[in-house]
């Protein structure tokens, strides 16, 4: 049984009574989502799982050797059964009378293809030839921080005899790929008592007959180095001690809130980028303490680790003790130019002849003394994750310093895995981005009808989003609902009340730290209200001036400043009325305010020209789905206005129209989609009508 004395230890997880009827596939699955939900065991998208098992050739009928092992790319803690390569095992053997040589080892993926079982169209990755050759029928190949941390120590080999004794072997530094797998055949060969292997800089291999027994054993060695961690850094201050003080964590926010989109704006030239923030207690410990730059500049050991994010980050000149943001927001430019300049010269050192163009020379890894982690990436989770990565390094560091020397991976080394020609190829081989890709969006008004469904456009085509609106139940639902569909990474809610200045304020400013900016702003937020002009309350002018003229102008207003300093340009919508183009009958608040935000619109896009920021305007008309302005008092208002009843109004519409059509939110969203996309590029000033024809909106 495995040991669980303290909390921090890794608890079995195994349920024999729920394995027993599996078949070893669906072990092997079993097993691999088990390892992969703890990210000390194993980071997102890293390390292999496989089983070799008996099954019946499509062919012959026989029974034939296949390995499962997990395809390229996969995630072993979201895997499922289809995310697994299969390979005939005798294929595999047989591409060792075809293997040339070290010198040749690349053109051994080619030949991978040939040897799938079952015309699985599952990719197999480089690790396969790893899993192959170990000769127990069962491997794992992990990424542990407290494993990686005595690989990554400069007496790697001692620590690991010491701390396993002959359980645990230890191989050399070794790219992944054919000649690891004939190191790993040869090593399970000469020690057929061992059942695991420490990889130098990398990982950990561990083995065994049976799907329990192999993830039985890398728990347990996993356990074993982490108990050894801990007895050996009792009374220990971790990376020399804390030399900085660590800011409240709204201090920390605000800050974050302010580097984030200037950040953003140096960098995304190229490529948009959206950003990441993290204060955890790990990353607090590290940006406070005394080693941290010179670890930092010793970059990443693990391949996993500095192909997410860079080999080294970038450590942004900021003193907590001393706060001055107003400096290091005049410096940063500097400093991202050094570390680009750094990253080139780095690429023309260890370039070879067949190496790919150099890719984007900016950090990802931001390091902020006293503040936490920015990190950025041409999506929020490609971004989150390399946050998770370099936590893990964080880990990793800590563990090998506080034993020995931590170590990173040799320059040319770290280059060749960087800027791999097998790497490059899998990155051509990936889905060309959406439109919106790296773009951020903020929707006012973002539960309701046209606003859910425009941010429901906006993310089906690559846009972060997050929704404001005053009405908290609605807005957790729209929430909830939307990250359901679209992922939890690219959806956040704010209570927004955009009648109150600084609530538009936080609002901005919350999501600069969620997603490093805005590059899109959907101007939503909406009533109605109807009346004779008699009887028109002055609180029911105001009411609707408020909310539609000045809550317009307040939110458009901060995207400009924030816009502005990203120096990216942007996009503003309006969701404007038919009505403010076409008087109707007791409205005259209404129809005011709306005729209000159209004129603001136009004055924004003279003043937005100049900085790439364009603005638009959308009118709808009569949109009665969805809607929250039309399940109250305004749906009766309107019907009695034109003598009818609420049941008859839709109906209504759709008649009085040219195309004697309805008008739906999907609609609007679509005109919405059109102004913030490079379809409009040349666009601004102007506006569309979704109104399914009305002659007295024509804008000309």
């Amino acid at each position: 049984m495995l040991e669980t004395r303290t909390a921090k230890r890794l608890a079995n997880l195994w349920d024999e009574a729920k394995a027993a009827s599996m078949s070893e596939a669906q072990r092997l699955l079993y097993r691999s989502n088990l390892l992969g939900s703890d990210k000390r065991i194993t980071n997102y998208g890293g390390g292999n799982t496989s089983a070799k098992a008996m099954e019946k050739d499509p062919l012959t009928g026989g029974e034939v050797e296949v390995l499962w092992v997990k395809g390229s790319g996969g995630d072993v803690g979201t895997i499922k059964l289809d995310g697994f390569a299969t390979l005939y095992m005798d294929k595999l053997e047989a591409l060792k009378g075809l293997y040339r040589g070290v010198a040749f080892e690349d053109e051994m993926v080619g030949y991978l293809p040939h040897c799938t079982f079952n015309l699985n169209p599952r990719a197999a990755s480089i690790d396969t030839p790893l899993h192959a050759y170990v000769p127990q029928k069962h491997v794992d190949h992990m990424h542990p921080d407290a494993v990686i941390a005595i690989a990554a120590a400069k007496n790697s080999k001692e620590l690991t005899q010491q701390i396993f004794g002959g359980e645990i072997g230890w191989l050399p530094w070794k790219r992944p790929g054919f000649e690891l797998g004939l190191w790993l055949e040869k090593f399970c060969r000469e020690n057929p008592k061992a059942t695991g292997v420490v990889l130098e800089s990398h990982g950990l291999f561990t083995w065994g007959d049976t799907a329990k027994e192999c993830y039985e054993t890398t728990i347990r060695i996993i356990n074993r180095a982490i108990e050894w961690f801990e007895e050996k850094s009792v009374g220990k201050a971790a990376f020399g001690g804390e030399v900085r003080p660590t800011l409240p964590a709204a201090e920390r926010k605000a800050i974050a809130a302010k580097l984030m989109p200037a950040i953003r704006g140096m960098i995304s030239a190229a490529e948009r980028k959206v950003g990441h923030f993290d204060d955890s207690p790990t990353v607090l410990e590290f940006v406070a303490a005394r080693d941290m730059q010179p670890l930092a500049a010793l970059g990443t050991s693990c391949p996993d680790h500095f192909l997410r994010t860079k080999i080294s980050p970038l450590v942004v000149d900021f003193d907590p003790a001393r706060p001055d943001l107003d400096k290091t927001l005049a410096g940063l430019g500097t400093a991202i130019e050094e570390y680009r300049k750094g990253h080139a010269a780095y690429y023309e050192r260890c370039k070879r002849p067949e190496s790919p163009p150099m890719r984007d020379p900016n950090a990802v890894v931001y390091l902020v003394p006293g503040v936490g982690m920015i990190t950025f990436a041409k999506d929020k989770a490609t971004a989150r994750i390399s946050a998770e990565f370099y936590v893990n390094a964080i880990n990793v560091m800590r563990g090998a310093s506080s034993v020995s020397f931590y170590m990173g991976l040799p320059e040319q080394e770290a280059f060749d895995i960087e800027y791999w020609v097998l790497e490059e190829a899998k990155l051509q081989r990936l889905p060309r981005p959406k439109p919106l890709a790296g773009k951020v969006a903020l929707v006012t008004g973002g539960a309701g009808g046209i606003g859910k469904a425009t941010a429901e456009r906006l993310l089906r085509d690559g846009a972060c989003v997050v929704l404001a609106d005053i009405d908290e139940s609605a807005l957790t639902a729209a929430n909830d609902d939307l990250a359901s569909r679209h992922t939890a990474d690219v959806v956040r809610s704010v209570r927004l009340d955009v009648t109150r200045e600084q609530d538009v304020i936080d609002a901005f400013t919350a999501a600069a730290q969620e997603f490093g900016g805005i590059d899109i702003l959907i101007s939503n937020a909406g009533i109605s209200s109807s009346a004779p002009i008699d009887e028109t309350e002055l609180s029911m002018w105001n009411r609707n001036m408020d909310i539609l003229s000045t809550g317009y102008f307040l939110v458009a207003r901060e995207a400009f400043r924030l816009m502005k300093k990203q120096k990216t340009g942007g996009a503003i919508v309006f969701i404007a009325s038919k009505n403010g183009l076409a008087a109707s009958p007791n409205a005259s608040a209404y129809c005011t305010a709306k005729a209000a935000e159209i004129h603001l619109a136009r004055c924004l896009a003279l003043e937005g020209a100049e900085f790439g920021i364009r603005v638009n305007t959308v009118n709808p008309d009569a949109v009665l789905r969805g809607s929250k302005i039309w399940t109250g008092e305004w749906r009766e208002q309107r019907a009695a206005a034109y003598n009818m009843s609420p049941d008859e109004l839709e109906e209504h519409y759709r008649k009085r129209s040219m195309l004697k059509l309805s008008v739906y939110p999907e609609d609007i969203a679509e005109a919405v989609f059109f102004f913030v996309s490079d379809m409009s590029a040349k666009s601004t000033g102007n506006i569309v009508n979704v109104d399914a024809g009305n002659a007295q909106s024509f804008t000309r």
